[in-house]
């Protein structure tokens, strides 16, 4: 079954860079006027239209799933002769070179479940354009490239919605006779459809403020459902924190009088960006102590800042077109990182960042959707909304600041920001902007741009009279429509470290053809080379290192990132052999066991860093590695490896874990929270001993803890063990959190990764739980998303597994096809599977293609899967 003929037919027609065009028409004006309503909702849109090119043309609008009421040039209503329309477009045939065009359309937003366009969540009303939202709202030319300004005006029913929010400042508001109330909004900055917004409903809001660099006062508010209006406090902090960082590193200030954030429950992304009005997915807005993990603080904190800082990097900087997705994307992400580093543990973020770009990004690139970080072309645009769009075209970012430093890349981001404010531009932009403000030539770094696929750097070294030659070879698998790669430009940051840890070099490598040799002379003893130091480039590292070098690695690099990775492929060098040969080798075991001792027994300095140091390789990074995937054998091997130094290792886990203390006063600091997760971390390994005092000493955290980290940890240790009171401990988390949705998909997610086999039938039944809906997103990810993560309970022998999936995907298919698109994407990469996981895969996507009425975003990902 390596081979199908099976061929989705529902698929759109392919888009091509190379066939982009300027716009015949532009939009700089609109007024847009809303009677938002439960039953129903008219749009009234007031465009100024203009023509910009072409003599005659038609008027040809974007516009889907809305009911066109009427149509109106210059105030003259035109006859159903005037126009012709159909399921995806509006099209006016004979139109003056400038007018003003009147479009009514009337929505049904309550049943608007694909959470596009304006939908309602919780009874209110919100927006989410991108990338074609806007077309669902009204007839537009709802593209990048055509900007405009938004003067918008809500009138709703007084009791149903007292708050109406739209994009840029409040400037009149008013009282009808009805019941009804209206709010006028205005936006000076001309933005293109994409970034639309509104928010209208029964909110309430915390209110602060922000004085920018120049003196200029800004109203802070963040809206949420008044029983969680409490858990704004921290989202508010990250933001006024994001503000201060983004005029102190890129000089960038903020330029409306108010700034406005929304959390809704329903949201298929995690936030949106819309001019001066974010709306948020309320995961990434709400905490306290008692429901939000230390990891949820840093989340909402990265995604607050993010959000904010596409004021500038997206919104008066946008993209001409969605192939440009990483303009704003890729560079945001970057800056969101950077700012997260700077307020915690740069190490401990850095090697996060890593382990995400591993286990999304590589595996995107080995797999049948693999596109270059500018894609050449797409069928369905909100299928690359991707992580190599988002995390690798960070990761190209930090390399161009790496070719041409710190104060180089704040050079060559002013020019740019100055440059093109208030235009939609490209890649190549960005790119031209860092070259021109360092008189550098990165012609062969475009690649990073137009070629796909994880490079591979092999590094081998030799040392004679006091020479070191490192000679590094890159090469680049094929990828769909590139089976040739030319080699990369990239920047390999190393090290030189004597074995007694002292370090006599730092240097930045430059590799620029598929083959280089470095020398480095005066070295009086053989050094160990730290390479890819803060992991300085997006690739795999074949270098064969010795233990001993690896061990030295460990013990004295002063790069974080260096560091764990060391110890990462000390351990790998236990895992893969393994999973290939079914059994642990016990030399490669006592050397892994012996690191850790040291790790656990020596004074710690950092111990964020430490728990990281004491985590084995990620079953999903061991499949990625490894030839031919053997998911059960994955997951089982790493269980195994966990217990024997949970055994062997017990007294020093058990020592660090006391030395953390228990119950201490909550709070946010580096040093707690590092604390937290040195504790939680060695807890998880004495709760795999499988011995009652843990059980026991597990549960007393779970119900003395004062903080839902320390809750969830034991909550997780339990769960995932052979704790005889498993399901009480699963029913009390349920009793004590269910009217918390966020909480409660924590307890769908950690349920649905336990490492046990038979687990379907539960993972079924908590979907009949009625905490969980099949339209909500977010309980579609913690459950099912969670499940397919599973090696070990997902890919079972029977298929069943995979079956279940695509039962989902097709419920979902008519529910939301974006989360439906997502989903099935877990198993698109079904050829790199071992029997009989491969065939099982390859049926039951067969299945899913024949299915009739695939939306576009599913069709495409199975017919790439397939082909």
């Amino acid at each position: 079954m390596l081979e199908t003929d099976v061929s989705p037919t529902n698929i759109n027609p392919t888009i091509y860079l190379k066939d982009y065009q300027k716009p015949e028409f532009l939009i700089p004006e609109v007024m847009l006027d809303f009677a938002l309503n439960q039953a129903s909702t008219l749009v009234v849109a007031t465009m100024q239209v203009k023509r910009s090119s072409g003599s005659g043309t038609p008027l040809v609008l974007h516009g889907e799933k809305m009911q066109l009421v009427s149509l109106a040039i210059n105030g003259k209503t035109l006859s159903d002769a005037e126009y012709q329309i159909d399921a995806e477009s509006l099209t006016i045939l004979n139109v003056p070179d400038a007018f003003e065009l009147e479009v009514q359309t009337e929505l049904l937003p309550h049943l608007n479940t694909e959470l596009s366009g304006l939908y309602q969540s919780s009874g209110n009303f919100c927006t989410q354009c991108e990338a074609e939202g806007f077309r669902r709202i009204t007839y537009f030319l709802d593209r990048p490239d055509v900007l405009s300004v938004y003067r918008v005006r809500l009138t709703a029913d007084v009791v149903d919605c007292p708050v109406l929010l739209s994009n840029g400042n409040p400037v009149a508001s008013g009282r009808n006779d009805d019941n009804t109330h209206w709010a006028e909004w205005f936006d000076p900055h001309p933005k293109p459809s994409y970034l639309f917004a509104l928010v209208a409903g029964n909110l309430e809001h915390v209110t602060d403020h922000f004085t920018t660099a120049s003196g200029n006062k800004v109203e802070l508010n963040i809206y949420a459902q008044q029983h969680n209006i409490e858990k704004c406090d921290h989202a508010m902090a990250s933001l006024k924190k994001s503000m201060r960082w983004d005029e102190d590193v890129y000089g960038r200030e903020y330029d409306l009088d108010i700034y406005n954030i929304v959390a809704v429950d329903d949201f298929n992304m995690g936030a949106m960006e819309n001019k001066g009005l974010n709306v948020f997915n309320s995961k990434y807005v709400l905490a306290n102590q008692d429901t939000a993990t230390d990891l949820d603080y840093e989340g909402i904190e990265s995604v607050i800042a993010h959000e904010y800082f596409h004021n500038w990097s997206g919104n008066r900087v946008t993209c001409r077109d969605w192939f440009q997705l990483s303009l704003k994307e890729g560079f945001t992400v970057f800056r969101d990182q950077e700012f997260s580093a700077d307020m915690g543990s740069r190490a401990v973020k850095r090697i996060r960042d890593v382990q995400s770009l591993r286990a999304f990004q590589f595996k995107e690139d080995a797999g049948p959707m693999a596109h270059p970080v500018r894609p050449d072309s797409y069928q369905e645009i909100n299928n690359f909304y991707t992580s190599t769009i988002y995390q690798k075209g960070a990761e190209v970012i930090r390399m161009m600041r790496e070719l041409v430093g710190v104060e180089g890349f704040r050079r060559g981001t002013d020019l740019y920001f100055d440059r093109f404010d208030g235009q939609a531009v490209t890649t190549e932009d960005f790119v031209t902007s860092i070259e021109q403000a360092n008189d550098i030539d990165l012609a062969q770094f475009r690649l990073w741009y137009t070629q796909s696929g994880t490079p591979s750097i092999r590094v081998q070294q030799s040392y004679t009279d006091q020479t070191l030659t490192l000679t590094i070879q890159q090469s680049c698998p094929a990828t769909p429509g590139q089976d040739r790669k030319r080699p990369f430009q990239m920047p390999l940051c190393i090290a030189l470290l004597l074995p007694s840890g002292e370090k006599v070099l730092q240097q930045t490598l430059v590799l620029t053809e598929d083959e280089q040799s470095f020398e480095f002379s005066g070295l009086p003893e053989q050094p160990v080379v730290s390479m890819l130091r803060g992991f300085s480039a997006p690739v795999k590292l074949e270098y064969n290192q010795s233990d001993d070098e690896l061990l030295t690695l460990v013990s004295f690099d002063d790069d974080g990132f260096v560091r764990w990775e060391a110890m990462q492929r000390l351990c790998l060098k236990l895992l893969l052999p393994a999973v290939e040969n079914g059994s642990i080798n016990e030399a490669a075991y006592s050397r892994v066991r012996d690191a850790f001792l040291k790790l656990l027994t020596e004074p710690c300095h950092d111990k964020a860093m430490l728990a990281e140091m004491l985590s084995l390789p990620t079953a999903s990074y061991l499949a990625e590695l490894s030839e031919a995937i053997e998911p059960r054998q994955i997951s089982l091997i790493r269980q195994q490896c966990v217990q024997r130094l949970a055994k062997d290792l017990e007294s020093p886990f058990h020592t660090v874990y006391a030395q953390q203390g228990q119950n201490t006063d909550f709070s946010l600091d580096a040093e707690s929270m590092a604390s937290r997760s040195l504790k939680n971390r060695t807890l998880m390994y004495l709760v795999a001993t499988g011995q009652p005092a843990y059980y026991a000493l597990a549960s007393h955290q779970y119900h003395a803890a004062n903080t839902m980290t320390d809750r969830l940890s034991a909550f997780t240790a339990l769960v995932h063990s052979s704790y005889p009171d498993r399901q009480a401990l699963i029913d009390h988390f349920y009793q004590q959190w269910k009217d918390d949705p966020l909480v409660m998909d924590k307890w769908f997610a950690m349920q649905a990764i336990a490492p046990r086999d038979n687990l379907l039938p539960d993972i079924e039944q908590l979907m009949s739980n009625p905490t969980f809906s099949i339209n909500n997103p977010n309980k579609v990810r913690s459950l099912i998303g969670a499940f397919t993560s599973n090696l070990l309970a997902f890919h079972q022998q029977d298929g069943a597994g995979y079956k279940f999936l695509v039962d989902c995907v097709i419920q979902l298919n008519t529910i939301n096809p974006q989360v439906a698109a997502r989903l099935i994407s877990t198993i698109n990469n079904w050829r790199r599977y071992a029997q009989p996981y491969q065939s099982l895969m390859c049926t039951q996507l067969e299945r899913l293609a024949n299915e009739n009425g695939l939306a576009s975003d599913v069709t495409e990902i199975v017919s790439k899967a397939l082909k």
